[in-house]
């Protein structure tokens, strides 16, 4: 319903902030966008990864290039859904079925697509061994190729036996650096230690983890919400905006297409 509800608001003349994902179909993305253009108020996407304190400590350390240049990254949504199909069993509704690497997924295609840009190719493969009863399948995998050669993979389960986690790891030339949005920590192997003092003598540079701290917060709405509220005062440009939000969507869109034939190489489309 947030298609229907979106266009509504922003019609009737106020600003938006829609929860991930966008929509159910790039077809009601464009429309969102459409309304959000005509109408001049601000649609602001809920992609609360790009709020948790790790992964901005990530990006911020790939960007200012501590970890050299990316080749590889893999980012994974692991939750079980066994006793939580929703009130009202909504997230298993035959009507509007929302495939888990929509649903979740687009957490963590949402946190590649940040760091790394846009895939422009994807392959996936589903099955569904845990909740079989389900309409869906509740595991899914994709390789994705991103922008200047750097491949990635998605992890995407919804019936694994495991605590919850979006384990994310970035592998550079120089480095590679371990994020998690339920770890008080992020962890980064750098290809040469500066160890003036002869502390580590005889330590491998590559098994000395550095472990930066940082704070927990892996559905930071608090500062998401302070960031539109921003927006609207200041009338600032929304960063995840609803062609950021679409881009997501046909990201994990693509994802599930390939799922359903077999691993079948898709193209992302990017049109909004």
């Amino acid at each position: 319903m947030h298609a229907e509800h979106t266009i509504a608001a922003l019609e009737a003349g106020k600003h938006v902030l829609c929860e991930k994902p966008m929509a159910m179909t790039t077809e009601e993305c464009k429309n969102m966008i459409a309304a959000s253009d005509r109408s001049g108020k601000k649609l602001m996407i809920g992609q609360v990864c790009r709020y948790a304190p790790g992964f901005i400590t990530a990006k911020r350390f790939i960007d200012r290039g501590e970890i050299g240049e990316l080749f590889f990254v893999e980012s994974e949504y692991a939750h079980d859904y066994t006793h939580i199909p929703g009130i009202g069993n909504w997230r298993i509704d035959p009507v509007r079925l929302r495939h888990p690497a929509l649903g979740g997924g687009c957490h963590a295609v949402d946190l590649l697509r940040w760091i790394a840009g846009n895939p422009y190719e994807v392959c996936a493969f589903s099955n569904r061994k845990v909740l079989s009863h389900w309409p869906v399948d509740d595991c899914t995998v994709g390789i994705m190729k991103f922008p200047k050669d750097v491949i990635g993979k998605v992890f995407v389960s919804v019936g694994c036996k495991r605590a919850y986690t979006m384990r994310s790891v970035f592998y550079g030339t120089k480095g590679t650096l371990i994020a998690d949005n339920t770890s008080n920590h992020i962890t980064v192997f750098k290809e040469k230690l500066s160890d003036k003092d002869g502390i580590f003598e005889g330590v491998s540079d590559q098994t000395m983890g550095i472990q930066y701290p940082v704070s927990i917060n892996n559905h930071n709405t608090a500062a998401e919400l302070g960031e539109f509220i921003d927006c609207i005062l200041r009338d600032k440009s929304v960063k995840t905006d609803g062609r950021e939000g679409a881009c997501t969507v046909a990201a994990c869109l693509a994802l599930v297409e390939s799922a359903a034939a077999n691993g079948k190489n898709v193209t992302v489309s990017y049109d909004f």
